[in-house]
């Protein structure tokens, strides 16, 4: 078994994703709906109805805060209960004994400096653009009007513009998880004169990147390297690297050496199975550090293709759009509905929702891309009530290249412009977002009475919230019409 994060052990012996996945969402779903957590428990088809299931998860919380709350901590409970770590010894031991166990590995830092001065002004990478100024400020209120994102995002990113001098987050070291994504706030932060730890899997073609885009910088690059490594004749991007899942303890003493104030950004992606692991071990290094360093702040970066509950402003935007969608929509759209019994071009809430249900989980990205995803959820629900600094804001639908080798979502995504959706060029997306971190991290953000709306807060969605159509139902006939369109 190979060492690190794993999965626990079935009777059997296999280490299944699923069982695993399906009891961490019926412990959630049990402390405050029983019935729920049953339903989840004893549910035969998991790859295919998870998704009852997870939107239960949000509408069990949504009648009280503390019933919120009480889900996320049973279920990061449950994956800290259930999830397990194999030494290099090959035992195997309860995922918490990470938190005070010794590294295998001692990480020792080689800095590289921008060449570059910092931006004195905050521009938006758009369209072969850089937009600033009067053009920024024309551009999110465009989005806001369009339904693309919520308007408290259009204030922060505004906020940061009025104020350079906070780009680079002075006394302060953001430590990038999985620092060669390309929704990370990487290339932002260091073109801003920032202070950036990065961390990622020890592939060199990886490093390369990251390298270069430091010395194309203006900001300051921590990279791990294994002590007594001959960097000399291995370069630097065949020496750095860090493999998270197989060694929690090495990262965390690492990162818990550096100076100024720390932010742990998770920006980690992986396929299947391997997701669950990658968020479960940035989760437990988290409390590893912010047991060590009380005042290292949080940052994710939340899907929009998952269950979120949405302001009555934004299902009034949503049915508003329906009212007024074209004779020909309207026209086309009956029988489709009728003839598939609703699971096509049905409104997304009913006229008096408040709030509403926004549910725009994807099948095609799995119960395990779900799981992962809800588990950084609940930690900053569960962290910010504790006190911490959580930045979280849901991103938009981006055109990376982990999205859009799947040519169902390619296909969605050149169709969904059709049903009211942006789907965002990565330079954008991570331009903006990286904007949005800097905002929290430098004036916080607004305590709200309901967690739900902490996760509503600035969010930038691409429309998904705010569309006439239930994404699911409109999903696979934008994707019809965008794999049609790609072929003309």
């Amino acid at each position: 078994m190979t060492p690190g994060i794993a999965f626990p052990a079935q009777p059997d012996g296999n280490r299944s994703t699923t069982s695993t996945g399906r009891a961490i969402v019926a412990d959630a779903l049990r402390a405050v709906d029983p019935v729920g957590g049953r339903a989840a428990e004893q549910e035969t088809a998991w790859r295919s109805r998870y998704l009852l299931h997870m939107r239960r998860l949000v509408e069990a919380g949504l009648p009280e805060p503390e019933a919120w709350r009480a889900i996320a901590d049973a279920g990061l409970d449950s994956v800290h209960a259930r999830m397990r770590v194999i030494t290099q010894d090959g035992e195997d031991l309860p995922l918490d004994s990470v938190l005070e166990m010794e590294s295998s590995t001692n990480l020792e830092t080689i800095e590289i400096r921008g060449q570059r001065e910092p931006d004195t002004e905050f521009t938006l990478p758009y369209r072969g653009s850089r937009l600033s100024g009067a053009a920024l400020r024309d551009q999110l209120e465009q989005w806001a009007r369009e339904g693309v994102l919520e308007p408290s995002a259009v204030e922060a990113v505004l906020e940061v513009a009025a104020h350079p001098e906070w780009l680079a987050l002075p006394g302060q070291t953001v430590a990038v998880l999985g620092a060669g994504a390309e929704m990370g706030p990487l290339t932002a932060l260091l073109r801003w004169g920032a202070t950036v730890a990065a961390v990622d899997l020890p592939v060199p073609s990886v490093w390369e990147r990251i390298v270069e885009t430091a010395e194309k910088g203006a900001g300051r690059l921590l990279v791990p390297v294994e002590r007594d490594t001959d960097v000399a004749s291995t370069g630097i991007a065949g020496s750095a690297g860090v493999d998270l899942v197989a060694d929690v303890p090495a990262v965390a003493d690492w990162l818990g050496s550096l100076d100024g104030r720390l932010t742990l950004g998770n920006y980690l992606y992986a396929d299947g199975g391997s997701h669950v692991l990658v968020s479960v071990a940035a989760d437990v290094l988290g409390r590893r550090l912010t047991m060590a360093r009380p005042d290292t702040a949080l940052a994710f970066l939340a899907t929009p293709t998952d269950v979120f509950v949405v302001p009555r402003e934004a299902v009034e935007h949503s049915n508003t759009a329906w009212a007024q969608r074209s004779a020909t929509a309207k026209t086309l759209g009956r029988p489709l509905s009728w003839t598939t019994r609703g699971r096509l071009l049905h409104r997304a809430y009913s006229p008096d929702a408040d709030p509403g249900i926004g549910d725009a989980l994807v099948p095609v990205q799995g119960p395990n891309y779900a799981l992962a995803k809800r588990i950084q959820r609940w930690r900053a629900t569960s962290a910010r009530r504790d006190g911490q600094t959580v930045s979280f804001h849901v991103a938009p639908s981006t055109r990376t290249k982990s999205v859009v080798k799947s040519r169902a979502l390619a296909a969605a995504f050149a169709g969904a412009h059709r049903f009211g959706v942006e789907v965002f060029e990565p330079g954008t997306a991570n331009v903006l977002m990286a904007a949005l971190l800097v905002h929290d991290l430098t004036v916080g953000t607004p305590v709200h009475h309901h967690p739900w709306q902490d996760e509503a807060y600035a969010a930038v969605h691409g429309g998904l919230w705010r569309t006439p159509y239930e994404p699911r139902s409109a999903l696979g006939l934008a994707a019809v019409l965008g794999y049609a369109g790609s072929r003309v």
